[in-house]
């Protein structure tokens, strides 16, 4: 047999495995144009479910809930990015299915078993964190700015001389607005809350700790504080939420890393492959550096 040949038999499996690719993305994007189309058809009832958390808040202060269109072309494309948030999570488990299929040939049987409880979990935290959203910080958001609304006190005021009606500034809300900050709050608490599962894995792979996540805590604090500050928008109670809850996240995490450790550990000294004197020896050493 030739190089060429020997050349061209290698690159067979890669031709098939890009092929397989292809068609798990086609099928991907149509399920996710299906879920779409489905969601586009019901798009005002799923608005007015979007809509809650605001309607609350102003039914508490004793206005009307109603927004409005301020250009002839925002109602579409409101029922636009409500079909696309809709057809992706109608669609995300079928993509995540497509998803494992492609990887999941490649895997070990001990593999498979420890990477499939993570593709359940994801899609589960990101629910999770947008409920949070949803039903917790965007009402608080939202009365909270709500507060900032003026209304008329009794009686007239005089202003050159002349009488006239007191200032009233009240909420007239643009539709794609709210939406876009709803939307925007939903997807950053799911994702925020994939950080356990992210962490998880990656110290199940070895490629983190428990000890060197709790090192650089005081660095995580910041990079949340600065996440907290980008992705909210700049009231300071969505901030503190969203920091406190990403902090207790990221030490879930470390108790979870820990608790891989601790099976994996557990796991070699029952195959005999781990050495507790090489252990001890590491400890002590540690304990003279930090003397």
């Amino acid at each position: 047999m030739s190089k060429t040949d020997e050349i061209e038999d290698s690159s067979a499996p890669l031709i098939e495995h890009l092929a397989e690719l292809r068609t798990r993305l086609i099928h991907c994007v149509v399920a996710f144009l299906i879920g779409m189309i489905i969601c586009f058809t019901v798009a005002t009832p799923l608005f007015n479910f979007l809509t809650h958390p605001l309607c609350e808040v102003l039914n508490e202060r004793g206005q009307d809930c109603g927004l409005i269109f301020i250009s002839p072309q925002e109602g579409f494309f409101v029922a636009i990015k409500v079909s696309l948030l809709g057809g992706f999570i109608l669609a995300f488990p079928y993509i995540g299915m497509q998803m494992w299929r492609f990887v999941a040939p490649g895997l070990y049987r001990s593999e498979k078993n420890a990477f499939l409880p993570f593709m359940l979990a994801s899609p589960f935290m990101f629910l999770l964190g947008a409920s949070f959203a949803f039903y917790v910080v965007t009402p608080l958001a939202y009365d909270f700015f709500l507060g900032f609304q003026q209304f008329g006190a009794e009686g007239e005021a005089v202003v050159d001389g002349a009488t006239s009606a007191p200032l009233s500034v009240v909420f007239q809300g643009s539709a794609q607005e709210y939406l876009n900050l709803t939307i925007k709050f939903i997807v950053a608490f799911g994702l925020c809350f994939q950080l356990p599962v992210l962490l998880t894995l990656m110290g199940k792979a070895g490629l983190v700790t428990a000890e060197g996540l709790g090192g650089v805590r005081k660095y995580a604090v910041v990079a949340i504080l600065v996440l907290a500050a980008l992705v909210t928008p700049p009231d300071v109670i969505t901030q503190i939420i969203l920091f406190v809850v990403v902090y207790g996240l990221y030490e879930v995490s470390i108790f979870l890393v820990a608790r891989v450790e601790k099976k994996r550990e557990e796991q070699l000294r029952a195959d005999g492959y781990y050495d507790d004197e090489a252990e001890a020896d590491v400890d002590l050493m540690q304990e003279e550096d930090g003397k």
